[in-house]
């Protein structure tokens, strides 16, 4: 049975009228999810990758900070730490100030004892008590920026330690006190 042009505008208007107050009501509702918080990796030693959501909201993932914690171990013993999580808002926040969608290339994460010293002993600026020792550190690029806009935009967050390392082409970032070299 065919509905006469006025019935059918009615019914049309309603399921248009229905239509908009969903998606109203969706749109509010994805506003009061909490935000996510997401950070892509590429490992310069070991050539892994990871994309992983670490938290929502105010709450970490745990099986998100287990992923980053085992990429960003120690390449040389494979030892893996517990990295300190506000050092990945610190780069999710890094990510967010530059505008940049591409992966961290991780040219050093966790560092466990043994591989600080060795790397001490051949020299080349390694602390004897590295915030890597304690998983507050990370040596990083990131593809398409220039390495000093990486250091600028990680002085000017204020949220830990930065250091600019041209010669060796990376960004040391840390959740320690806020100072630079």
């Amino acid at each position: 049975m065919a509905l006469n042009p006025r019935r059918s505008f009615l019914v049309r208007a309603t399921g248009l009228a229905v239509s908009a107050s969903l998606l109203s009501a969706s749109r509010g509702a994805l506003a009061s999810l909490p935000e996510t918080r997401s950070l892509a990796f590429e490992h310069t030693h070991t050539g892994e990758r990871l994309t992983t959501v670490y938290a929502i909201g105010d709450r970490y993932r745990p099986e998100g900070l287990r992923q980053i914690n085992r990429i960003l171990r120690d390449h040389y013993s494979g030892e893996v730490g517990s990295m300190d999580p506000r050092l990945f808002d610190q780069l999710h926040e890094l990510k967010r100030l530059l505008g940049c969608d591409a992966p961290f290339q991780v040219i050093s994460g966790y560092r466990c004892p043994a591989t600080n010293a060795a790397l001490r002993k051949r020299g080349g600026g390694v602390a004897r008590r590295s915030l890597h020792l304690e998983g507050r550190a990370i040596d990083i690029r990131l593809p398409g920026v220039a390495l000093a806009e990486l250091r600028d935009a990680a002085l000017d967050l204020k949220l830990g330690g930065v250091g600019y390392y041209p010669a060796s082409n990376f960004v040391h970032v840390d959740s320690g006190r806020v100072r630079h070299w």
